[in-house]
């Protein structure tokens, strides 16, 4: 072939190429952005924050003192998006949070007496619910608000007692609350979520009052999948 029209068609050949190169990529910036859904699971590590109040020793027979105050847990949830309406996509689903805190009395220096009576304590608490979500945003990441109705079971066991009722009653619970997902990769995300949980009063003992109303604050932070 002579030179000069083999060099014609290179040339031509690398015209074709990057102006289907260019093409693609316009049309892929024209593309519109994925629609939210149409389902998420989350896998998050929490940390509550445990009501500390005179009234809620009382119920479980402790001292302030005894309480953990915080601990450590997890919450798992998911979503299916079954209806957009303007700017807002719809969720439905439900969610489980389970978690677990702990106190050791303070060691005893000098002529400390006051600690000598405090008590290793334990605090559970896990709750199941049902959740509906608003959701504000696209397929490569989303806010979102978030409520629903359950139960829960909330105990407090020094060491060397038995649960009391109010340690192993499910309480109404409502669950309110939202956070947000950054979708880094087609299907993983990470994601966080701030949430409150309204807790019901427990049943009283014979000896011990039931426990108060209560709003727990619980707050988690890991991955999506979708």
């Amino acid at each position: 072939m002579h030179p000069v029209l083999f060099g014609h068609l290179a040339i031509k050949r690398s015209s074709l190429i990057l102006f289907l190169v260019l093409s693609a990529a316009t049309a892929r910036a024209q593309d519109p952005p994925p629609k939210i859904g149409p389902f998420v699971v989350d896998l998050h590590a929490t940390v509550p924050k445990y009501p500390s109040s005179p009234t809620l020793a009382a119920s479980h027979d402790v001292v302030v003192a005894e309480l953990p105050g915080r601990g450590l847990g997890v919450q798992v949830g998911g979503q299916v998006y079954f209806f957009r309406w303007r700017a807002v996509t719809f969720g439905i689903g439900g969610e489980y949070a389970a978690s677990r805190g702990h106190r050791s009395p303070p060691k005893i220096t000098g002529t400390q007496t006051d600690a000598t009576a405090l008590r290793e304590s334990e605090e559970k608490f896990s709750s199941a619910g049902s959740a509906l979500s608003f959701n504000f945003g696209t397929g490569h990441g989303w806010s979102y608000i978030s409520g629903g109705l359950g139960q829960s079971t909330w105990s407090v066991i020094p060491a060397g007692r038995a649960p009391l009722p109010s340690d192993l009653a499910r309480l109404k619970t409502i669950n309110y609350g939202g956070g947000a997902r950054w979708f880094s990769k087609t299907h993983v995300a990470f994601s966080f979520d701030v949430r409150f949980y309204a807790i019901n009063p427990g049943p009283a003992s014979i000896d011990f009052p039931g426990s108060p109303r209560t709003t727990m604050l619980v707050i988690g932070a890991g991955v999506s999948l979708k």
